[in-house]
């Protein structure tokens, strides 16, 4: 635990009001594709801290609502926990039709632009996750083909047959009450 760092503003983004979920990130300007737009930054802890405040942070989330968890996975001895108040980054929500990818570079983590973004746009990104937990994250991007729950692009017609199979199982079930 080191001296408290102040947030370093980004030329390219600001936190503000956000239609998605609460606060999110949003171009200060244009924003040109594959521009840095904003490095996350946080505390640099090993897998078993990530896993203890991973877990420690879900029950909380259970218990008031908020499980929100900024762990990001740097490699595969680090995570990078960016529940810190100099890490602007952390307010970039998930959306099935992201505008903005992440990028880790020699231990660093950047927000990149896929496609150019206009000033006062969201950046969002895809949040990347499986589908072990998949409905403990509702999704709320609105984007056309969003399933409603975040998981990863290449998990997605997964959860689409699952969601498919439920629907059916619960048709099912319905149809033998009558």
């Amino acid at each position: 635990m080191g001296k408290e760092k102040k947030s370093k503003a980004s030329k390219w983004a600001k936190v503000r009001k956000s239609g998605i979920h609460q606060k999110g990130l949003f171009a200060r300007r244009d924003i040109p594709e594959d521009t840095r737009i904003i490095e996350y930054v946080g505390e640099k802890i090993t897998k078993a801290e990530s896993k203890r405040r991973r877990e420690q942070q879900d029950e909380l989330g259970r218990a008031t609502g908020d499980g929100t968890v900024y762990v990001f996975v740097v490699n595969k001895r680090f995570d990078i926990d960016g529940n810190v108040p100099w890490n602007d980054a952390r307010f970039a929500n998930h959306s099935c039709k992201p505008n903005a990818y992440t990028d880790v570079v020699k231990g660093r983590i950047w927000l990149r632009a896929s496609r150019d973004i206009r000033k006062g746009e969201e950046i969002l990104y895809d949040y990347g996750f499986d589908l072990e937990c998949w409905e403990d994250n509702p999704c709320l991007c609105g984007a056309k083909r969003c399933l409603g729950y975040i998981v990863s692009e290449e998990n997605r017609s997964e959860l689409k047959r699952l969601l498919k199979a439920r629907k059916k199982a619960e048709k099912k079930r319905r149809k033998g009450k009558k």
